[in-house]
């Protein structure tokens, strides 16, 4: 054999060949045979095209999905690992089909609001991290005026609050700071993504009771609106790009398709929790039902999901934001003093698929919506779909496979979630990234081995690696 042929067999024996009768490739299902090498997709051919390499074969009652996007993640570590960290993170993210999440600036201990604490971050993700794992900066009122730094460390771009955080070392912006906040945002070309809700207009108080409808009066759909109208007219004035998240209130859509439609740079993200869980099945204490914006009535679900429907919404995302069950339980289940945050970052894609084929809505309208729609809020280009040159970021989702949820064989850190004990339809079977197999649900058996493989290979990204350096003599007037 000579040193040639060789070389070709190993290359052969290292090619992966995942074939499978429904792949997602540009906007539909088809059946393909995606062929990674060295952790890149090299070719997509006929589902019984003849390619030599190790296979996998895709059962036909399961689709071949590129790798889920997550843009919106609060991982709390470090500083407040023990309600998240990220290893637990990014386990339960790969068991639901998740290979990309860009983690939020708070709640951990710095805050993301300086060079200096995005490295204590990245140090402590760089060991742990099982999927790919960007971050987005923070804009407080103490680091206005001096973004580009973080903006220069690689962040993806910044997070405002325009009502408190919940936090005291992550304040929120008043009406003057958040149009400094664009300008400064526009100048730099990143992107401002906001909590909006107008703290005028919110009733909050130390404690509010057991029963749900004091705790959603005490954040009215007015104050969500309010606060998108000044986050509309800011984008408008500076041109800066502008991201609202977790939309709760479905009033607000026509705000957002007027300004959409009148040429804003403006993007919006709502939740699984939003899409499928209604104010009137809330019971009296169950706190982890809390979150802010909070969850409304059925009526408004509706709308929301009409804003899917007509593309108004560009991305689910879980909006991931565990603590103990304690901080969750905090006051006996009084809706004031519990901590605020839904866990479900493993879970979101089978709970929004669940919704949708009740009302008969395709997965073909929710892929876009977990992939390409928040790696785009993001700015990552290369993520998201099945395209030759692009990361094997591959799962494969059985469409109907029925399980119920348990909150304590969960891999979120802390056993609490909204979800528990609710039946969902798709299930995520396999995750790979980077053409590496990472999640393996075939297998059985419980815990970490053996639906897990290898140790933590997950790569950190930034927008630094692949942005050009600014001159030498900009760089230092900058300063």
């Amino acid at each position: 054999m000579t040193v040639a042929h060789e070389r070709s067999t190993r290359t052969i024996r290292k090619r992966q060949v995942i074939r499978a009768a429904r792949t997602w490739i540009d906007g539909a299902f088809f059946p393909a045979t995606v062929v990674v090498e060295k952790g890149l997709i090299v070719d997509i051919v006929g589902v019984r095209d003849r390619v030599i390499g190790s296979t996998v074969l895709v059962p036909d009652d399961a689709v071949l999905l590129p790798g889920l996007v997550d843009s919106h993640v609060h991982v709390n570590e470090p500083g407040r690992t023990e309600w998240e960290g990220f290893r637990s993170a990014t386990l339960a993210a790969a068991a639901g089909g998740v290979t990309t999440i860009v983690d939020m600036p708070l709640n951990s201990l710095p805050p993301t609001v300086t060079p200096e604490a995005l490295q204590i971050k990245r140090d402590a993700a760089a060991p742990s991290a099982f999927i790919d794992v960007g971050f987005w900066g923070g804009a407080v009122p103490e680091n206005l005026g001096s973004l580009r730094p973080l903006h220069d460390a690689g962040v993806y771009g910044f997070k405002c609050f325009l009502s408190p955080s919940g936090v005291d070392e992550f304040g929120h912006l008043d009406r003057a700071q958040l149009a400094a906040a664009m300008e400064e945002v526009a100048d730099l070309g990143s992107r401002l993504i906001v909590h909006a809700e107008d703290p005028a207009l919110l009733h909050d108080h130390a404690e509010l009771g057991r029963g749900y409808d004091a705790f959603l009066a005490s954040r009215p759909a007015e104050s969500e609106a309010s606060a998108i109208d000044a986050v509309i007219a800011e984008a408008r004035r500076t041109g800066a790009r502008a991201h609202i998240l977790h939309l709760s209130d479905a009033g607000s859509l026509p705000a957002i398709r007027a300004a959409k439609a009148s040429g804003v740079a403006l993007t919006v993200e709502t939740c699984p929790h939003y899409l499928t869980i209604v104010a009137e099945d809330i019971p009296d204490g169950a706190s982890e039902f809390k979150c802010c914006p909070p969850i409304r009535g059925s009526a408004n679900r509706d709308l929301l999901w009409a804003g899917i429907v007509d593309g108004t919404i560009d991305a689910i995302v879980s909006d991931h934001s565990p603590s103990t069950v304690d901080l969750k339980r905090s006051g006996g289940g009084d809706f004031g003093l519990a901590w605020g945050g839904i866990s479900g970052l493993q879970v979101g894609l089978s709970a929004v698929w669940t919704e949708a084929r009740s009302r008969g809505i395709p997965l073909e309208t929710l892929v876009p919506l977990f992939t390409t729609g928040p790696a785009a809020v993001a700015g990552l280009t290369d993520v998201g779909r099945i395209a030759i040159g692009a990361p094997a970021h591959l799962a494969a989702f059985g469409v109907d496979d029925r399980y119920v949820i348990d909150a304590a064989r969960l891999l979120h850190k802390n056993p609490i979630t909204a979800y528990d004990r609710r039946e969902l339809r798709g299930r995520v079977r396999r995750t790979w990234l980077h053409g590496k197999q990472v999640f393996d649900a075939t297998e059985g058996g419980a815990g970490e081995a053996p639906l897990f493989r290898g140790s933590p290979r997950g790569r950190l990204l930034s927008t630094a690696a692949a942005r050009p350096a600014r001159p030498a003599a900009v760089a230092s007037a900058a300063g």
